[in-house]
């Protein structure tokens, strides 16, 4: 073997090596700038627009300020407003929760084919348009619906829930329960029933099964699930625009109408950039706790 052929080998394997590694990154890079173009290139630019200067007879001005935000974090209203979406889309994930873990439970329960078909029940409605959906829940609620002539048959008389936070409850409760029985679903796949069959033959009473081996199990479902559910809840246009009216405002619609009613594009900049802040810090805590109680109790 020759002196050139016996440095061309440590060459060509460490060129291999460098090949090797550069390759996870050259398959990410489409995804990233992806990413890039369809995230964090419009998160820029509203950022951006966020600290212009607006005014209504001039517009939008090439001029640096904070007063968009000193307006939605100074005024009283918008404080309001924000705090009326936390409230519901707390409320919304919490009645997910109570209704979607049950779900799961049974769901995980079913033979087939009973289990294909309630899971295709459950998914069936998120094949249809949430605009539609809205507009079936203001007839179900509305004054002559289904629910109002059956408060009248039990005697109670017409109540009023459309345009109310009820009718925004009841509809954002409807679109987003899939999104929380399908984690908890996929999370009871990971438990051997025997486990529990083996807690009750030693004694433990059903109560136990429920908090020592179910819930433990189903709790990284419901975290994943409940930030979904959260998230999108207080992010929701349709639902709270259809069923809240003009006078039930959300942070969604009013972004809506600062851009295309208003046209005040700075000061819906920074509502959507305060609302997305809020959001996230939301999710970490609540993250953080959920995270932090489950794995205290594994150990």
């Amino acid at each position: 073997m020759t002196t050139a052929t016996t440095t061309a080998l440590p060459a060509a394997a460490a060129a291999h090596a460098n090949a090797d590694r550069l390759t996870p990154y050259a398959l990410a890079l489409p995804a990233a700038v992806l990413f890039g173009l369809l995230v964090l290139l419009p998160l820029a630019l509203t950022a951006a627009l966020s600290f212009q200067q607006y005014s209504h007879a001039l517009g939008l001005q090439n001029t640096l300020t904070l007063a968009s935000y000193a307006q939605v974090l100074g005024d009283a209203y918008y404080l309001e407003i924000f705090w009326r979406t936390g409230w519901v889309a707390a409320l919304v994930t919490g009645l997910c929760m109570l209704i979607g873990a049950p779900e799961a439970v049974i769901l995980s329960r079913m033979q087939p084919p009973w289990r294909s078909v309630c899971l295709l029940v459950i998914l069936a409605p998120l094949l249809v348009s949430v605009v539609v959906r809205a507009f079936g829940w203001s007839l179900v609620l509305g004054p002559g619906g289904f629910v109002n002539q059956l408060f009248e048959w039990l005697g109670i008389g017409r109540q009023k829930m459309l345009y109310t936070p009820i009718a925004v409850v009841v509809a954002l409760v409807h679109v987003m329960l899939p999104f929380m029985v399908i984690p908890v679903w996929t999370s009871l796949h990971k438990l051997d029933p025997q486990v529990e069959n083996a807690a009750l033959s030693l004694g433990a009473s059903p109560a136990t099964v429920l908090r020592r081996i179910l819930l433990p199990q189903i709790t990284p479902g419901l975290l994943s699930g409940g930030l979904i559910v959260f998230g999108l809840s207080a992010s929701a246009l349709a639902i709270p625009g259809l069923l809240g009216g003009r006078r039930l405002k959300m942070v969604a619609t009013l972004i809506y109408d600062e851009y295309l009613h208003e046209l005040n594009w700075p000061l819906g900049a920074a509502l959507a950039l305060v609302l997305l802040g809020v959001n996230l810090a939301v999710m970490l805590s609540y993250n953080a706790v959920l995270e932090g109680g489950y794995k205290k109790r594994l150990g």
